[in-house]
């Protein structure tokens, strides 16, 4: 069932909003980068700095106000059935089981459910949660929620996986838990990962490269290739390599954000 991964090309990507008060406001500058097939990259910046609108473009669900954006060869211009998106929220129907949550994207595709009820037996148990397949989302606990969103996500077999702070709603020892858990799970699948997120030392964990974004409007402020090898163990969060790439964003973020200060 496995399908190669799509790269994605945002060619000169732009966005503005019209304000109530009829004023135009631009989010997004002008962004160009490309994402590799089969890549992990994180995109990385301050609330209201353009990584959801730009990752809610990559899925269809937002159209630029100029540029392109390319997913494998077509430019995206609606949803398509062959991305998988993760949300901050897990947002499972609560009278529906695991099971039945985790099959609701190839329902709501009129695909035949039951020919996709072993995949998700299968990544139910590549989650973590095999035995729990049978319970309602009100059994089960926040980070075990989103494991289903996870699992979810990946029932169809998506080519691209888009990932939208999925787990800032989490605890401290939870999120670290799901770091680790989804760089197994991307590591057996190779899918092309966008993920959006505020954490350095998150990105910085699961990437292969992490684009560092300015305040509104958002543009790139760089792009940092992250050098650990694969799989990365928890203890790679106390080497002192970790620290100074972690301390290196962290002074992008910061003279991208507080440009002054930097300067001081």
């Amino acid at each position: 069932m496995s399908q190669l991964s799509h790269g994605i090309s945002f060619q000169d990507v732009g966005r503005t909003f019209l304000t109530r008060e009829g004023a135009t406001l631009t989010a997004l500058e002008t962004v160009r980068f490309d994402v590799k097939p089969g890549e992990f990259l994180s995109l990385l910046g301050p609330s209201g700095c353009g990584k959801t609108t730009l990752l809610r473009m990559t899925a269809g669900l937002l159209a630029p106000s100029w540029g392109k954006v390319i997913v494998g060869s077509s430019e995206v211009t609606r949803p398509r059935p062959d991305f998988g998106v993760v949300f901050q929220q897990p947002l499972l129907l609560p009278w529906l089981t695991v099971a039945s949550n985790v099959l609701l994207p190839v329902d709501v595709q009129g695909r035949r459910v039951a020919d996709f009820v072993d995949r998700a037996y299968e990544l139910l148990e590549m989650v973590g949660l095999k035995g729990f397949e049978k319970r309602l989302p009100s059994e089960l606990s926040g980070g075990m929620q989103q494991r289903v969103a996870l699992a979810r996500g990946l029932i169809h077999d998506p080519k691209l996986l888009l990932m939208d702070e999925p787990f800032a709603a989490l605890d401290a020892m939870t999120r670290e838990n799901m770091n680790i858990e989804l760089q197994r799970i991307w590591s057996a699948n190779r899918k092309t990962v966008l993920f959006v997120t505020h954490g350095i030392p998150e990105s910085v964990f699961l990437s292969d490269r992490v684009v560092v974004m300015s305040a509104r409007p958002g543009r790139i402020s760089k792009i940092v290739d992250i050098p650990f090898q694969r799989p990365r163990l928890p203890s790679l969060l106390g080497t002192a390599e970790f620290a100074e790439l972690v301390a290196e964003i962290r002074a992008t973020f910061d003279e991208a954000h507080h440009p002054l200060a930097a300067a001081a």
